[in-house]
């Protein structure tokens, strides 16, 4: 069984808006899901439906065996599945210690637990931990997101467009980041508007094109595909 199943989900922000048009995706555990596809796509609108954040009008979104769909946020977040979106993902006015305190909000205790071991593995945060988080750069401020999603311990992260707005050198430290979460033992699936990159990464991916699964499979075979290269890759 799938950690995540996604099976002919219709989704839109209107009732009279069809942005996802029965979409399908899997997760497994302790893998890396790529979603890419051109702008437009439902990638995000995806992710949102899977975090609860938008309710599907037909299909079905089944995580951990149960069926989540109809969940609050808060009831999936509990669950084991976390969010990092692209935008407003973190509170600009408090410290890097209070961002990841309310990352933890679920579990206060176990939260003050859990900080020591998050600020061992992101050390720039623990240098800065004092600071506001509106001082950090684009970089530092989507680990520090990811490291705020990573306080509830979740099962399965999902990222909408984390590399979006950084420097070459910003993504590949984060793209580092990313496989070394996953080494841990955390499934992802990602949203990504660097396709290239998704690819290099993710074990499986997932091409959307006009909110339709246009294709699937391994990642390094869609890398390869010359029509997948020619249109999404640029090459």
């Amino acid at each position: 069984m799938s950690l995540l199943k996604v099976e002919g989900v219709v989704a839109g922000y209107h009732a009279a808006d069809e942005i996802l048009k029965q979409v399908d995706l899997a997760v497994e555990n302790g893998e890396i899901v790529g979603i890419v596809g051109p702008n437009g796509a439902g990638k995000s609108t995806l992710l949102n439906v899977i975090a609860g954040l938008i309710k599907p009008e037909r299909g079905s979104v089944v995580f951990a065996d149960r069926r989540i769909d109809s969940l609050a946020p808060r009831e999936i977040c509990a669950l084991g599945l976390a969010f990092v979106p692209q935008e407003r993902n973190i509170f600009p006015s408090l410290t890097v210690l209070e961002n990841l305190e309310m990352g933890g909000y679920l579990d206060a205790a176990g939260s003050r637990r859990r900080i020591p071991a998050l600020l061992e593995r992101f050390p720039m945060l623990a240098q800065k931990r004092r600071q506001a988080a509106r001082t950090l750069s684009g970089g530092q401020r989507q680990s520090l997101a990811m490291a705020m999603a990573l306080m509830v311990e979740p099962r399965l992260l999902l990222l909408d467009e984390p590399s979006a707005g950084l420097s070459p050198l910003a993504a590949e430290q984060l793209f580092t980041t990313i496989q070394e979460i996953n080494r841990d033992g955390v499934a992802i699936a990602m949203v990504e508007q660097n396709a290239r990159e998704a690819l290099a990464i993710a074990h499986r991916s997932y091409i959307l094109v006009d909110g339709r699964n246009s294709r699937s499979g391994r990642a390094d075979e869609l890398a390869a595909d010359p029509e997948v290269r020619r249109s999404f890759l640029g090459l």
